[in-house]
């Protein structure tokens, strides 16, 4: 059996704060000291003296990196997604398609059920897709295209589910069109349901979410903004302790002062950091594609013809560091934010998102500065 020991790092705990202790790896997992002292093999010790020692982290919500995108509907995209994001030390996520025709869908879930099977170790775990349209408001479209957005259909997504094996993780919806409660009603005990793209009020929102929503997507963008006499979704969220909230930390999408009023209200407890990255994360300045829109991306903002923000070109990783550095975040609220919330949100916390015993040793050793000195997928150095 193989045996590894990172020790003298400051080792992140899920309840939000770091000690200096050693973290046991045995085989794939992570494991306490009795049970590695009971196990003999060839151990290997990695010093992490002055360095963080994280979870990796989980992206839930992103469509894309390094030219590809989870909507091209290939193996080959999905497996250049997710060796990107392992490089970064986003090591589980749930890619999100787009606002795009059942045909297509179909074709991107059976992708996808392809590439999970697969299993492949130079990448992220995949563990799922992240459902952003067809069922929302064209009013909040944002990026996403008008031409396929469709009423909330339970027999459509139950065909999507069957042919990928429950592949989906998340399903966004505007809570206010037409079918969209009985959706929320009749999927929300199988599905992690956000609502998203909305012009809902709080009321509206308050029902959605007693009918089973539990997270707001992107929050700010693409709803309502909350005001004093309208809070809007974000208002509805706030007041529910068991709705998260998704927030895009690039540095483009929310002022850093918004940022951490967020905090102070949802607490870090319900916040999920995301990236929101779209095919040109990783890449130059340039033209690109996102759901069949053509988007210019200078920097760090992406855009489309009409100037409308179309994703992030910012990987999570990125996103954690701007949090911390720029928007005044504590690093211990910024990682669980980003590993521990998003794995519970799609159900994968049993496996992901903390250094707990039992789960995969997919740990990520950061610098003082934020900076990445290794990255382990299950208990392999990448």
């Amino acid at each position: 059996m193989v045996l590894k020991k990172i020790i003298n790092g400051l080792v992140f705990h899920e309840d939000g704060f770091f000690t200096p202790e050693t973290v046991y790896i045995c085989g794939e997992k992570i494991v306490s000291e009795e049970d590695y002292r009971n196990v003999s093999g060839e151990e290997t010790v990695i010093d992490a003296a002055g360095n963080y020692v994280i979870p990796g982290l989980t992206d839930i919500h992103f469509h894309g990196c390094m030219g590809s995108d989870c909507c091209d509907g290939t193996v080959e995209a999905l497996r250049t997604i997710a060796r990107y994001e392992l490089s970064q030390g986003v090591t589980s996520i749930t890619p999100a398609t787009m606002t795009m025709p059942e045909d297509i869908l179909t074709q991107i879930c059976r992708a996808a059920k392809d590439f999970r099977d697969m299993e492949d170790k130079d990448a992220a775990d995949f563990c799922g897709l992240y459902m952003e349209g067809p069922f929302i408001n064209a009013a909040k479209k944002g990026a996403q295209n008008g031409k396929y957005i469709a009423v909330a259909d339970t027999v459509m997504f139950n065909h999507l589910q069957e042919i990928s094996d429950n592949i989906f993780r998340t399903v966004a919806i505007a809570p206010e069109t037409e079918g969209a409660m009985n959706f929320i009603r009749e999927n929300s005990n199988r599905v992690n349901i956000s609502i998203a793209h909305t012009t809902a009020d709080y009321d509206t929102t308050k029902e959605a979410i007693l009918c089973g929503a539990s997270q707001l997507t992107h929050t700010y963008n693409a709803m309502p903004p909350f005001s004093h006499r309208a809070p809007g979704p974000i208002g509805a969220a706030a007041d529910d302790n068991h709705c998260m909230a998704e927030l895009i930390c690039d540095g483009i999408h929310i002022h850093p002062a918004v940022v951490r009023t967020t905090f102070k209200i949802f607490g870090d407890d319900r916040i999920i950091l995301i990236s929101d990255s779209m095919r040109a994360a990783g890449l130059a300045d340039g033209q690109y594609d996102l759901g069949g829109q053509n988007v210019t991306v200078k920097g760090n903002l992406a855009v489309l013809e009409d100037g409308t923000i179309a994703g992030s070109v910012t990987n999570l990783m990125d996103c954690v560091r701007t949090a911390v550095h720029d928007m005044g975040i504590p690093i211990t609220s910024a990682v669980k934010c980003a590993a521990v919330n998003p794995a519970k949100a799609v159900g994968i916390y049993e496996h992901y998102g903390s250094l707990t015993p039992g789960k995969y040793a997919n740990i990520v050793i950061l610098d003082d500065n934020l900076a990445l000195k290794m990255v382990f997928h299950r208990a392999s150095l990448i």
